[in-house]
């Protein structure tokens, strides 16, 4: 049989951690001693912290879990960027993935079969220990499809774990009971080993374990924590603990205002260097900068393009960047006039100014976005047409379809985000008022906001910088956004359908070839482009702001700051 393992040395070889820290010092932190002590600034604090909850959307809440849980691989570190940002390395095989709570792993190609060796003498908080059926349980609970929101299910179904099927919603009990069994699809041979089957081929196997939806939990305590009515702790979970065997462990946590958090001192792959963290919630985002530059915190983000700016090169903070997944693209929604007529979507497209958007928007640290896939993304794929700044070619257009502007448009974004988002959608107002369509801005709350592009997706006409693809692959941008709700897209925020599409990617889902799988899915963004199923704007940078002394940084696919990765000297 043909077997791969996560280190190629041998038969049947193991891939073994080498250290949880994906950065590294720049030399900015010598001369100084060590801190365990860090205060991190954001725009919130976690909501929740259950993977199925009902706050698992919210940047905050993935971040929270992804400080308490633990994955059984993730990716491996890559290279440092210029201004000391740790990169991951991304893709599929097995030699991109280091273990975590799994030491190491084995496929076996021909019955699609997967063997997880686990990690002994693994603790987590509260003295816990692990093993294989911790691992058992957290999919039992992905496959209950007990909480508000069915990540773990919908994750192990995006990878094809048998098993995870839309039988689970079924409305015969007795066929939803049977469904949500895990069979022989999951299984232990004995206290540290896990074997997976897939029951088709799948390239995002591996790359949706690393995801916080799957993240492993400590099933004694969550047991224990169980009530009749919430056999699976979701009660427990939204509101008090993750219980796993990850590097930090919940102090405190008031809910809207502060979490703190204290090392594991028995994690596997060492204490973190910062023995105490808390992280307070300060909406604004010019006193989050005041405090990190008079020292009162050490480190906080989502900063306006301006205010980064402003202290980049200044040796009173450390100012750091890298590009990832962000974006902004202008929402045009399919089943709201004008915006079903492809004519007027294409000349929209066309009207807006894209270097002056990069370069009064986001002072220059932006690039103009080529495609709907963040295009640092295994099967990324730019594609024809692409639309650029042309304002006769938009009127032309315009002209086309047919459609009169009666200037009762409205462009939706968050009011929250004013203060980045305002000059932008400013400058998109007089672009197209350059076209001869007039629009009204029509900021509303980030809640209001949510609900109506995710729940109800009836905003007709918005411009959105909050939504990133968490698993790093076209593939699944692919199907988080623009496969149609009847086949499994998630977040199709602007009811687009296409059978093109739809079709493409079941095929390119379970193809085991990269190369023929990037070509299916080139051609899915190709049919993209045609439609415009968006407007891609702009990709833009990752910033942050911290103390001088800070070292250690990586990019993460979800964003977050994981603070084992950090050092900090005084």
């Amino acid at each position: 049989m043909k077997r791969k393992a996560l280190v190629a040395t041998a038969a049947v070889a193991a891939l073994t951690i080498a250290g949880c820290s994906g950065g590294s010092s720049d030399g900015s932190t010598t001369g100084g001693t060590a801190a365990s002590n860090l205060t991190y600034l954001g725009l919130d604090v976690p909501a929740g912290l259950d993977p199925d909850g009902p706050s698992a959307s919210i940047p905050a809440t993935q971040m929270g879990i992804a400080n308490l849980m633990e994955p059984l691989v993730y990716y491996k570190a890559g290279s440092e960027n210029e201004t000391g940002v740790g990169l991951l390395e991304y893709g599929y095989d097995i030699d991109k993935f280091e273990g975590r709570l799994a030491e190491s792993v084995t496929f076996d190609e021909a019955t699609l079969t997967w063997t997880f060796n686990l990690r002994q003498g693994v603790t987590g908080c509260d003295a816990a220990t692990f093993n294989a059926d911790d691992v058992l349980y957290t999919f039992a609970r992905a496959k209950s499809v007990s909480g508000a929101a069915p990540i773990g299910w919908f994750l192990s179904n995006v990878a094809n774990i048998g098993g995870f099927t839309t039988d689970v919603f079924a409305e015969d009990p007795a066929v939803a009971a049977e469904a949500k069994e895990l069979g022989d699809w999951i299984t232990k041979t004995d206290d540290f080993t896990v074997v997976i089957k897939q029951d088709a081929a799948n390239k995002l196997f591996l790359p949706v374990l690393t995801i916080f939806g799957l993240q492993i939990y400590d099933k004694e305590i969550m047991e224990a924590n169980a009530t009749p009515d919430d056999p699976w702790s979701h009660e427990y979970a939204n509101n008090v603990n993750a219980p796993s065997f990850g590097s930090y462990c919940v102090k405190s946590w008031e809910k809207n205002a502060e979490m703190v958090l204290e090392s594991n001192p028995d994690y596997y792959g060492g204490a973190p260097a910062l023995t105490n963290v808390v992280w307070r919630k300060v909406p604004q985002s010019a006193n989050r900068l005041a405090s990190v530059s008079t020292g009162a915190a050490q480190l906080t983000d989502s900063l306006t393009p301006r205010e980064f700016a402003s202290v980049e090169g200044n040796d009173a903070v450390r100012a750091w960047r890298a590009t990832g997944n962000l974006n902004l693209f202008l929402g045009m929604n399919f089943q709201s006039p004008p915006f079903d007529n492809l004519k007027v979507r294409q000349a929209f497209a066309l009207a807006l100014n894209y270097d002056k958007i990069i370069q009064d928007g986001y002072f220059g640290r932006a690039v103009k976005w080529e495609g709907q896939i963040p295009m640092s993304y295994p099967g990324y794929s730019k594609q024809e047409p692409q639309y650029g700044y042309d304002v006769e070619r938009a009127k032309q257009l315009l002209a086309e379809s047919g459609w009169v502007d009666d200037g009762s448009l409205k462009l939706t974004y968050i009011s929250e985000a004013e203060s980045t988002l305002g000059p932008i959608v400013t400058q998109m107002k007089a672009d197209l008022a350059a076209i001869g369509v007039e629009i009204q801005l029509d900021p509303i709350p980030q809640t209001q906001f949510g609900d109506r592009v995710l729940v109800k997706r009836d905003l007709p006409f918005f411009v959105n910088d909050n939504e990133k693809p968490i698993g790093v692959d076209a593939g699944y941008a692919t199907l988080l956004f623009f496969v149609s709700t009847a086949q499994g897209g998630l977040n199709n925020m602007v009811n687009y359908e296409s059978k093109v599409v739809d079709d493409l990617w079941a095929q390119a889902k379970t193809d085991p070839s990269v190369e023929s799988r990037d070509a299916l899915l080139a051609q899915v963004q190709k049919q993209l482009q045609e439609d415009v199923a968006w407007a891609p704007v702009v990709q833009y940078d990752n910033q942050w702001i911290s103390a001088p002394g800070l070292s250690g940084l990586v990019l993460h696919p979800d964003n977050s700051v994981h603070f084992s990765d950090l050092e900090l000297t005084n």
